[in-house]
């Protein structure tokens, strides 16, 4: 089975808030998804966090080695796009256009063998995991607000970032933290993530050391992204030294960059991002090296209803993994799916078994979404 023809698809008109620099309107791009049609006429969805003129440049150097392309080899397909390619884009657009072809690639083998991507990955070994619902602070009162949401849609963990925290004060951090921990309750994990890959992040280890004293008064699970996204020697001292688990990595990209921030234990819990580290193929390898490590894998994943497919079968096959990230709400991720994902009494999710990615979704939802482009092949 050969790879005949490769579709991107951005994303508009529901972009979420995220917390930029310059914040995104609805109708910005910044997430694509990536279809794959093969010469037996079958097809398969991979998602990419990048904007669609990225990834079709990048698919201009791409579409010549994919084209032909073994569709059933996911893992060697891939690599040879990044042998081939180390020249131009190497850990940028490049690789991030390689995630959502290489999800799309796990997706057909998993569809034409009948199998979920989770088991052609090695195995499972869970069948449900613990979402976190990811929400932008703001100031207490809203936080609140939006925790109290949150917990009404059935979550038991919550990630609250960017907003307010680390850009004013410390009382104020402390402020918006106490809000949602008094919302949620003792029976509710939280996780705090300040955003550290923001534009000119302000803070060093020393701000992060005290803020993690803080967080730890009030029971967080994590504290994200407190440095800069290349302070290795500072998220390794932070690491060692803070009273509650350090989380990290979502902008990092390749196998390659992870070895270090691994073997040096960097982080406690490591978070790439399946849509732009290279795909299903990469995060994989990465999550099994952080396991040899006693890192915990926790993908990062503000993306759509394909990357979170795609994070629910790799914390499937994943052995050090306890949560999956869910951005909530999400048009990209509500309209994008057929049926809705729900969350049992103990809020959990079940992890799909069904063929390839496992999930059915929306073509109607993808083509309003997606500037009318639909899929060549209706799922």
């Amino acid at each position: 089975m050969r790879v005949t023809e490769v579709q991107v698809i951005p994303l508009r008109g529901a972009t979420p808030e995220g917390g930029w620099d310059t914040e995104l309107a609805a109708d910005d791009n910044v997430h694509c998804l990536i279809e794959l049609v093969t010469d037996e006429g079958m097809s398969g969805l991979g998602s990419v966090f990048t904007s669609g003129s990225l990834v079709e440049g990048a698919l201009e150097v791409l579409r010549p080695l994919l084209i032909g392309a073994s569709a059933l080899d996911p893992a060697a397909t891939s690599e040879t796009l990044h042998q081939h390619t180390f020249w131009q884009g190497r850990g940028g657009a490049i690789t991030h256009a390689i995630s959502g072809i290489d999800i799309a690639l796990w997706d057909v083998f998993g569809r034409a063998t009948g199998q979920p991507v989770s088991r052609l990955l090695g195995g499972r070994h869970r069948e449900r995991i613990k979402p976190y619902g990811s929400l932008l602070m703001a100031e207490p009162a809203e936080t609140a607000d939006r925790v109290h949401a949150a917990i009404e849609r059935g979550f038991r963990a919550l990630k609250l970032g960017w907003g307010p925290f680390g850009r004013r004060d410390a009382a104020t951090d402390e402020a918006i933290v106490r809000a949602a921990r008094d919302a949620a309750g003792p029976g509710v994990e939280l996780m705090i993530d300040a955003g550290g890959s923001d534009a000119f992040w302000p803070h060093g280890y020393k701000w992060a050391l005290r803020s993690a004293h803080m967080l730890a008064g009030h029971d967080i699970a994590w504290f994200e992204e407190p440095l800069r996204p290349d302070d290795i020697d500072g998220y390794a001292a932070l690491t060692r030294h803070a009273p509650l688990p350090i989380a990290g990595g979502e902008v990092l990209t390749r196998r390659q960059t992870f070895l270090p921030w691994i073997e040096r234990r960097a982080v406690d819990y490591l978070q790439p991002d399946v849509t732009k580290v290279g795909g299903l193929t990469e995060e994989h390898r990465i999550g099994q090296y952080a396991d040899d490590h006693n890192i915990l894998l926790v993908p990062h994943g503000w993306n759509t209803a394909v990357g979170l497919a795609a994070d629910l079968q790799l914390v499937a096959a994943a052995g050090n993994a306890r949560w999956v990230e869910y951005i909530t709400p999400a048009a990209y991720i509500e309209d994008l799916l057929a049926e809705p994902l729900q969350m049992d009494a103990d809020g959990l999710l079940a992890i799909p078994d069904g063929p390839g990615l496992g999930l059915a979704f929306n073509p109607d939802g993808i083509a309003r979404h997606g500037g009318g482009r639909r899929l060549r092949i209706p799922r």
